[in-house]
């Protein structure tokens, strides 16, 4: 978990990071609810596709792949927004992880 906040407003998140085993449990919701409406369309409208020429089976792997990067995909998109890290852990974590540099 690393601590964003917003230069502008000061707006406090708390992001998961690593693996979203809410996205591979959930599908699309986490995104939505996190009001990441970009990422939760094209996952949805991904699923469907994915799903109709597979039967479902290559939804599945979809899911399983996506869920893999979906947390970091998260974190990139707060940084355009102007969100930067809040602290000293959140920074290791962002460097380490080739998110900033």
């Amino acid at each position: 978990m690393v601590t964003l906040k917003n230069i502008d407003t000061g707006v406090i998140k708390n992001v998961p990071t690593g693996y979203s085993w809410t996205t591979l449990l959930f599908g699309f919701f986490p995104a939505l609810f996190r009001g990441d409406l970009k990422w939760a369309v094209i996952f949805f409208i991904a699923n469907i596709t994915i799903a109709w020429f597979t039967l479902g089976i290559g939804a599945l792997i979809f899911n399983i792949v996506f869920a893999a990067f979906y947390n970091k995909i998260y974190i990139k998109e707060l940084m355009a927004k102007r969100f930067t890290y809040a602290d000293e852990k959140s920074k290791n974590y962002l460097l380490n992880n080739g998110i900033i540099q």
